[in-house]
C-alpha cells in the first residue's frame, strides 16, 4: 500500500521525516542486546519474505497500491521495535532498487504500515487466549493491513487541502477522502484476508520450530 513520490505535499512530508525519525531511533534503541545469534537469521529470513510478497503489486485507483505487506508476521515474532525497523528496511530497499514508494513517501509509509500495523498486530497478541490464540493473530493480521490503508488513504485525501493553487486546483494529489478511502480500503478487505492466512501459515511453521510459546 505504498503512497508513490510525488503525491505528497513537503508540508506534510518533512514534519512525517521528524515524526518517524524520532521513532527509527526510538526502535533503534539497545539493538545490539535484541539481536543475538538465533535472532539475527531468523529476522533476516521474515524480513526477506516481507520484502519479496510486497512486490506484486496491484495499481489502486486511489494512488496507492494493493499487496501483502508481511508487517503481521514480524511483529509476531519480534515485537513493535524490530518489526518496524526491518520494514522501514523493505519500504527503503523497494523504493530505492524498484521505484516502489519513494523517498518523500517513505516516512509515511513506514508510520501508517511500519508502525501502526506492527503496533495493532503487538496489541492482538497482547489480548491473545493462551489457549486459542487462532482468532487473535488472524485478526491481528488483518487489522495490521486495514489500518495502514485507512491511515494511508486518509493521508492522500488530505493532500488538495494541503497543498493547492489560489483557485483551489491540488498540486500534488487531486482528490479528497471521499474519493481515496473507499478506493484503496475496499481491496485491502479481500488482501488483509489474504495476509491473516499467511501469518497463520507462518505461526505454525515459527511454533513447530520453537520459535514461539504460543
Amino acid at each position: 500500500m505504498h503512497i508513490p513520490d510525488g503525491f505528497i505535499a513537503p508540508q506534510f512530508y518533512l514534519p512525517a521525516y521528524l515524526v518517524a525519525g524520532g521513532f527509527w531511533v526510538w526502535a533503534s534503541r539497545d539493538l545490539r542486546q535484541r539481536l543475538d545469534e538465533e535472532t539475527i537469521p531468523r529476522l533476516a529470513v521474515i524480513t526477506a519474505l516481507a520484502y519479496v510478497v510486497g512486490l506484486v503489486m496491484l495499481p489502486l485507483p486511489g494512488g496507492s497500491s494493493g499487496h501483502l505487506v508481511g508487517i503481521g508476521i514480524l511483529a509476531m515474532l519480534f515485537g513493535i521495535r524490530l518489526a518496524f525497523l526491518a520494514y522501514s528496511l523493505v519500504l527503503l530497499l523497494q523504493a530505492l532498487l524498484l521505484g516502489a514508494g519513494g523517498m518523500t513517501a517513505l516516512p509515511v509509509n513506514a508510520l501508517a504500515v511500519g508502525l501502526i500495523g506492527a503496533s495493532v498486530m503487538a496489541f492482538s497478541m497482547r489480548w491473545q487466549h493462551r489457549r486459542h490464540p487462532l482468532p487473535y493473530l488472524a485478526a491481528g493480521a488483518y487489522l495490521a493491513v486495514i489500518l495502514p490503508a485507512l491511515a494511508v488513504a486518509l493521508v492522500l485525501g488530505l493532500q488538495p487541502a494541503i497543498a493547492h493553487r489560489e483557485d483551489g486546483t491540488p498540486l500534488f494529489f487531486p482528490f479528497g477522502p471521499e474519493v481515496v478511502v473507499p478506493a484503496i480500503l475496499l481491496p485491502h478487505l479481500v488482501i488483509g484476508g489474504v495476509e491473516a492466512l499467511l501469518t497463520l501459515a507462518v505461526w505454525r511453521y515459527a511454533r513447530s520450530r520453537g520459535w514461539l510459546d504460543v
